[in-house]
């Protein structure tokens, strides 16, 4: 049976149908603006040779849509009550597979590689759940998997936080960990009124187009990120103040570290660029390895 998932009407008799309530621990709000999972699929620019992971498809909306564009599509849900509502609604999808678990604790790697053998790309696409937003796109971006592409709903402010400049107020530890593996962007963004039941919040599309080369030629990945962590730790402090105070650095370390990069020893995190934080990360393990 082929339903209308954008219909307000025909989704409340699917969850009816279903005995299915809504989770606020689980952050389920589902999308019924026809517009909108057209768009993203549409954006991902797949075919035929094209595998695509969804995380958390709720009642198979973005789904189906992806299921029109891609030769595969592979959906991680962890709420057991959707199972047979899915089930239902992608009936008619061949090319659509469940996976039945937490995105967290499964072993994706190991899904990527089982489920998309034989295809050309396989890239990410969601409407993510707000409250774990960040750890999902980090661990995606961290472990490195096999995909060339990342378009997922988000709440406005972490778009707007995912996809700023670095050395702008809005950056922060989780953008700098966006602009090492790829360049991102926001698409569009989606009004609250777009989902049921309505989040307090706007939304946005965000693209991460990830890159197979070091732009930034970082020699230890591990010291970098641990850096720019404490940095925006504590984001109000002075660098040399939230360095000093997370790290094993003195405050003189830091600061002779800062004037041979130019910088002043006043520099909060937000108004560092990658290639500041770069830097820093080699003269201060340099001065730690050098005593």
């Amino acid at each position: 049976m082929s339903y209308n998932l954008c219909d307000y009407n025909e989704v409340n008799k699917i969850l009816k149908k279903y005995g299915f309530t809504f989770s606020k621990a689980m952050g389920q709000n589902f999308l019924i603006n026809p517009d909108v999972c057209p768009a993203m699929a549409q954006e991902l620019g797949a075919d035929e040779h094209t595998g695509v992971l969804e995380i958390g498809p709720g009642i198979g909306v973005l789904t189906k849509e992806l299921c029109k564009v891609a030769g595969k599509v592979v959906a991680v849900e962890l709420d057991k009550r959707l199972y047979p509502v899915l089930e239902d609604t992608l009936s008619e999808c061949d090319n659509f597979e469940l996976v039945c678990g937490d995105v967290m604790e499964l072993d994706l790697s190991e899904i990527i590689n089982t489920h998309f053998d034989g295809m050309t790309s396989v890239k990410v696409c969601a409407n993510l759940p707000y409250y774990i937003t960040s750890p999902i796109i980090m661990t995606l971006l961290e472990s490195e998997f096999a995909i060339d592409e990342i378009v997922v709903m988000v709440q406005k402010e972490a778009a707007e936080r995912l996809c700023a400049e670095m050395g702008t107020r809005k950056a922060g530890a989780v953008t700098a960990a966006v602009r090492y593996y790829g360049v991102s962007e926001v698409l569009f963004e989606v009004g609250r009124e777009s989902f049921m039941p309505s989040p307090k919040v706007d939304s946005a599309v965000i693209k991460i187009t990830l890159s197979s080369s070091d732009e930034f030629e970082i020699e230890d990945k591990k010291a970098f990120f641990a850096l720019v962590r404490a940095a925006f730790s504590q984001r109000r402090k002075t660098l040399v103040n939230s360095l000093s105070s997370a790290m094993p650095y003195s405050k003189g370390d830091v600061t002779n570290a800062l004037k041979k990069i130019g910088l002043s020893e006043s520099v909060r995190a937000e108004k560092m660029t990658m290639e500041d934080f770069v830097a820093l990360t080699k003269i201060l393990s340099e001065q730690a390895d050098g005593k």
